[in-house]
C-alpha cells in the first residue's frame, strides 16, 4: 500500500491531461467558425448591387447557432459549387459590362462576386438559410482581392470558391480573411478576426 500516493497521483496527472486534452479539442473545435467584429463598411459593389435588389439587402435574421448539415445537404452544396463553377465563364466586370465592381447574377459570364450570388441564390432555393450564405471578401496570398461564399455550419465555416471546385473548411484556405455579410442582417458589414495563425502557433 506504500505505492498508493504515488499511484494516486499518477492518475490525477493522466486526468488532468486527458482534461488538457479535451480542452484543446474543444477550443480548436469553437475556431473552426470565424470569429467577426463589428460593423464595417460594405463593398461598393454590393452597395450597387443592393439598390437594384433591394429585397435582397434588407433581410433580418434573429442569431441563432449554425445549422447542422444533413449528408444529403453536403450532396447539394457540393454540387451546386461544382456546377456553377463549370457554367459560368470567369472573366472581369470590364469585359463582361464595360467597368469594375459590378456585382451581379451572371448568365454565362462573370467574375467572383457573380459567381458567390448565383451559388447562394441556388443554396437558398433549395432550402439553406440566408443568415448562414455570406458574401465573404478575402485577400489571396498574392494580395489580390477575391470573393468567396461562407456556408455557417455547427461543424464549421466552410468555403465555396469559383477556384476551387472542393468545399474547405475556410481555416485550409490559403486566404486572408477581411469581412463579410453579417448573419443577422443581408444589408450589413462585419469585420473577421483571421487568427489562424494563432491557433496554429498555440497547437505545435
Amino acid at each position: 500500500m506504500k505505492n498508493a500516493p504515488w499511484a494516486r497521483a499518477l492518475l490525477v496527472a493522466l486526468a488532468t491531461g486527458l482534461l488538457s486534452a479535451a480542452s484543446v479539442q474543444a477550443e480548436n473545435k469553437g475556431s473552426l467558425s470565424m470569429v467577426t467584429g463589428g460593423i464595417t463598411s460594405q463593398p461598393i459593389g454590393h452597395y450597387e448591387f443592393c439598390q437594384k435588389y433591394q429585397s435582397e439587402c434588407d433581410i433580418r435574421s434573429k442569431l441563432t447557432p449554425p445549422p447542422r448539415v444533413t449528408e444529403y445537404g453536403w450532396k447539394v452544396i457540393h454540387d451546386i459549387n461544382k456546377e456553377v463553377n463549370s457554367t459560368i465563364v470567369a472573366m472581369t466586370d470590364l469585359e463582361v459590362y464595360g467597368r469594375d465592381e459590378v456585382w451581379e447574377y451572371p448568365t454565362t459570364a462573370g467574375d467572383c462576386e457573380d459567381f458567390v450570388l448565383l451559388k447562394r441564390r441556388k443554396l437558398m432555393e433549395r432550402g439553406f438559410a440566408v443568415s448562414d450564405l455570406l458574401i465573404t471578401v478575402v485577400r489571396k496570398p498574392d494580395g489580390e482581392g477575391h470573393a468567396v461564399l461562407t456556408l455557417r455550419t455547427n461543424e464549421g465555416d466552410f468555403i465555396l470558391d469559383n477556384l476551387s471546385d472542393e468545399v474547405k473548411l475556410w481555416t485550409n484556405t490559403t486566404y486572408t480573411y477581411l469581412k463579410r455579410q453579417a448573419s443577422f442582417n443581408t444589408g450589413r458589414w462585419v469585420s473577421i478576426e483571421d487568427g489562424r495563425d494563432v491557433l496554429v502557433g498555440a497547437l505545435r
